[in-house]
């Protein structure tokens, strides 16, 4: 952990005596964890060698079965693996701009199909998890309906269906998406909201099998 020193006035007790703060210049050396340091390419490959060392399993399936797939955001506070506390290799993770259920989305797991199927893996019944979460950068977003419109390939008279302000409203509507024209296969559908103030995820859609 990186270490700084700092220097602190803090007042002194003749404050009392005086009616007058004084001040007086402490030293002290503080550890803290730097979270917004720059990332650089040495720093990605030192940890690479950290998992390769630890954590890597060569033995792992590219299907594997009773894996779900998630559907988030690609904001660093809501990343599916800390926030539900995933190990490597437990699920198949797809992440786009607010965790939305676009056409692209729907593309990505149909061509995950596809490899399954060249692969000769079975991949069971499929257990789709949509994550959203407050304070999404998608919403600042709201103005620029060309932009959005686009994004969802849809007219712009369509965005308010889409919800984007609203991030529980959002992620029942892309459950209620996926729903209306499922992929094939059985599914469990279900639609998460985390908190970036506290941590937490709140179920809003429940898990629902389709036939």
């Amino acid at each position: 952990m990186p270490h700084v020193t700092l220097y602190i006035r803090v007042p002194v007790v003749v404050e009392a005596v005086t009616g007058t703060r004084m001040y007086s210049s402490l030293q002290a050396t503080i550890t803290i964890i730097r979270r917004n340091f720059m990332i650089t390419l040495d720093t990605l490959k030192q940890r690479n060698h950290d998992f390769a060392a630890h954590q890597f399993t060569a033995s792992m399936s590219l299907f594997p079965a009773f894996k779900p797939i998630i559907v988030s955001c690609v904001d660093p506070r809501a990343d599916p693996a800390h926030i539900l506390g995933l190990e490597f290799g437990d699920a198949l993770v797809i992440r786009n701009i607010g965790g939305r259920f676009t056409p692209e989305t729907r593309q990505a797991i149909t061509l995950l199909q596809n490899v399954a199927q060249v692969q000769g893996a079975t991949p069971g019944k499929g257990n789709l998890i949509i994550i959203h979460h407050t304070d999404c950068g998608i919403t600042r977003l709201a103005g620029k309906p060309d932009l959005l419109a686009d994004y969802f390939d849809i007219d712009k008279a369509e965005l308010g269906a889409k919800a984007v302000t609203d991030p529980r409203t959002a992620v029942a509507i892309d459950v209620a998406a996926f729903k209306t024209n499922p992929l094939p296969g059985e599914w469990a559908v279900s639609g998460l909201v985390y908190d970036v103030t506290t941590g937490l995820i709140e179920v809003v859609v429940a898990p629902d099998p389709l036939q």
